[in-house]
């Protein structure tokens, strides 16, 4: 039996959990099996994986060129096989062709499909005799919105967004996402520098840090919890949210924006909730540190039944995750149109009991990371048709707020101006700040 590098071996088995369950690459990415890798063997499996899965829908339009029986159904295996060795062919041009095939043809035949393995090794020496991925702006444009998502999305953002819009959320889709951090103030900082982490300004938030250079999730500062990885637009929802003293945060976990409201509100109780016992025992250990300020109970957030309890509500509701395609490339290949439907019935449950749970004078966030209106603005109108005591509070008067306290960078008060909607919300673009995309809603508790 022929080798197979490590890294190889691990993106294949990756991919093939993503295809059979609703696991994500992320989490994936970073569990045991991976994290034993060699520096070099991890960030080639890494590349792999994330490349195959952003590429996935142009890439399997190359493959079925150079069947021979176009319309037969191949295995999940074979599938991966072939996706993983085109996408080393087409887009990385520093592996061999040799290694891209015979490698991919060894993980088919190890996967038991020794004649089919026979199939892949043609397919691919087919594929290799293609032209590689450039990169040009010419290419770049062609393949954005054309081939890497699928088409019912890309109409859908074409025709809410504009087509230059449509276009700049699929190149997004296709890149790595800027590595953003919060840490704990400037000791850390000088800590990292010291173990050659470079750092940059916050595109957005004073508070933010850009990763320049180097591995943070290698240094003793993270492993410590003196240093968390958080996409900018995560730190900028729970900054919008603001100040109370008694807050909830309805769908808590994994626990990064409790972070920040826990930060920015040193005396207040804050209560996480969160649906999951699993997500919720994590989200515990997560939060453990801050002690008994924070309050980690497991409930579901759309059937929560206290009222006038808190001053501040933070609904980050579940999603469809549209506007972290670049982040979790598999999302694109799960997500159906249909499921949108389903997802907003749950996300008006959650704004409905939120509202309830505020006190008259106090505050609704709602936010999503999805580009979509149905889990955006509709649900927020349909809420607020039901209920006559909220109102919605215009995002520009929180950006003021936080452009005074210092909280947001002068360049990052201007940009998000432009970022508000004409009904008063935000909606940040993926990739136009560096952040994923989100969309964020304040509403005012008025009266009983």
């Amino acid at each position: 039996m022929a080798a197979v590098s490590p890294a190889r071996k691990a993106a294949f088995q990756i991919l093939l959990a993503i295809e059979n369950t609703q696991a994500h690459s992320d989490d994936l990415l970073r569990g045991k099996d991976v994290s034993a890798l060699a520096a070099a063997d991890r960030n080639l499996a890494t590349a792999l994986v994330l490349g195959v899965l952003r590429w996935q829908v142009r890439l399997d339009q190359q493959i079925l060129q150079h069947l021979s029986r176009p319309r037969a159904r191949l295995d999940c295996e074979i599938q991966i096989a072939l996706r993983l060795g085109a996408f080393q062919l087409v887009h990385m041009d520093r592996i061999p062709a040799h290694a891209a095939i015979d490698e991919s043809v060894e993980l088919a035949k190890q996967a038991g499909h020794h004649f089919a393995a026979r199939m892949v090794n043609a397919v691919l020496r087919k594929v290799a005799g293609t032209p590689r991925y450039s990169g040009s702006r010419e290419e770049s444009a062609d393949s954005g919105i054309n081939h890497t998502h699928p088409a019912w999305m890309t109409e859908r953002w074409s025709r809410f967004y504009g087509a230059e819009s449509a276009q700049a959320i699929c190149a997004h889709g296709q890149k790595q996402p800027t590595a953003a951090i919060r840490v704990e103030g400037p000791v850390v900082e000088e800590e990292l520098a010291k173990v050659g982490i470079g750092l940059g300004p916050g595109r957005l938030l004073s508070a933010a840090r850009v990763v320049t250079a180097g591995a943070v999730t290698e240094t003793a500062a993270f492993r410590n919890g003196n240093v968390r990885m958080q996409d900018e637009g995560s730190q900028l929802v729970a900054e919008i949210a603001g100040h109370g003293d008694a807050i909830l945060d309805s769908c808590a976990a994994p626990g990064g924006k409790t972070l920040v409201l826990a930060e920015r509100n040193p005396r207040a109780h804050i209560v996480a909730c969160e649906v999951s016992p699993q997500r919720l025992k994590q989200l515990r250990e997560r939060l453990a540190p801050l002690g008994e300020r924070i309050e980690c109970r497991l409930g579901d957030a759309a059937a929560m039944t206290e009222e006038d309890a808190y001053d501040l509500v933070l609904a980050d509701v579940p999603c469809s995750g549209t506007g972290t395609l670049g982040r979790n490339p598999e999302i694109r290949h799960r997500l159906r149109l249909e499921e949108l439907a389903n997802q907003t019935d749950r996300q008006r449950a959650i704004l409905r009991a939120a509202l309830r749970a505020v006190r008259v004078g106090g505050r609704v966030v709602y936010s999503t990371c999805s580009m979509e209106p149905e889990e955006n603005e509709e649900v927020v109108a349909a809420v607020l048709a039901e209920a006559s005591g909220a109102r919605v509070r215009p995002i520009k008067g929180r950006i003021e707020e936080m452009r005074c306290e210092g909280i947001l960078t002068v360049t990052g008060a201007e940009n998000l101006y432009g970022s508000a909607t004409p009904e008063g919300y935000l909606r940040l673009f993926p990739g136009v700040f560096g952040t994923d995309g989100f969309f964020v809603a304040v509403l005012e508790r008025t009266d009983n």
